[in-house]
């Protein structure tokens, strides 16, 4: 059985390669390269997977948006992606990219530790815009 909650946030973030020359990122990149950065309503769907247990469920909802609230939400709600966010540190601060770092942030100790996470993670999905949708499975 497979369990999806949605969840939103708001970020800016500004696509751009240090090794690349100006024009080249602008190139690359569009307006996205805009040097006082661009923001995003985001929309992300956290997909697990796992057995339904004796009380029917594939896993305590409250459990899943804590961790998510604590691992993602508090940390890139409202931030500079690029800037603000150590997970994407050193990295171009893509969606593609943004997808990864929630899915690290997801996995660090699953479902060990403080969260009592039957289920596994199956798949990170993002939307940046309406055109621009990122699935990553786990």
């Amino acid at each position: 059985m497979k369990l999806t909650r949605r969840y939103r946030f708001c970020a800016s973030h500004r696509l751009d390669t240090p090794a690349l020359s100006a024009e080249e990122n602008q190139r690359l990149y569009g307006k996205c390269n805009n040097p006082y950065g661009h923001g995003h309503d985001y929309v992300l769907d956290v997909t697990v997977e796992g057995a339904v247990d004796g009380n029917g469920q594939v896993m305590d909802r409250r459990a899943l948006d804590a961790l998510v609230e604590e691992r993602v939400l508090r940390q890139m709600d409202h931030k500079d992606l690029g800037k603000d966010v150590a997970r994407l540190a050193g990295v171009v601060a893509t969606t593609e990219n943004l997808a990864r770092a929630i899915r690290d942030a997801l996995v660090l100790d699953w479902p060990a530790g403080d969260w009592p996470l039957a289920a596994r993670l199956a798949r990170v999905r993002i939307s940046e815009t309406d055109r621009n949708i990122f699935e990553l499975d786990v």
